[in-house]
């Protein structure tokens, strides 16, 4: 079992910066790809960036430029860097990760979510 703890939302006005942090605990064996999603109230959850183990970095449109990506492989950590926050940005933030398990002798990707943080933009 797996489970990802996010943390850092928080109310901010328009133009402000938020550090969003989500760290991934248990049983381990690597970290395959780490994204962040969003989902403000009546719309679909957005993803708005991944990073993959490599190091590949994927920005939505809506973000590119002011969303900064990362992640601390040693600690099991994904960071989110948002500057020039809009009254849009306004959501819950959610940590996705694609973690491989060993499970007896065998080698499992599975899916596991954090349980959200509220990103509160004032405009």
């Amino acid at each position: 079992q797996v489970i990802l703890v996010e943390s850092g939302g928080g109310l901010v006005q328009a133009g402000g910066s938020l550090r969003l942090s989500c760290a991934a605990s248990g049983r381990i064996f690597r970290i395959n790809a780490m994204l962040w999603y969003r989902q403000a109230p009546g719309k679909q959850r957005e993803l708005v960036a991944s990073i993959t183990g490599g190091g590949m970095i994927y920005y939505g449109d809506s973000v590119k430029g002011r969303f900064t990506i990362s992640r601390d492989n040693a600690k099991n950590t994904m960071f989110l860097q948002m500057n020039s926050l809009k009254f849009e940005d306004t959501a819950v933030y959610y940590c996705n990760g694609k973690i491989t398990e060993v499970i007896g002798t065998s080698f499992h990707e599975n899916d596991y979510w954090g349980q959200g943080t509220q990103v509160t933009v004032s405009s």
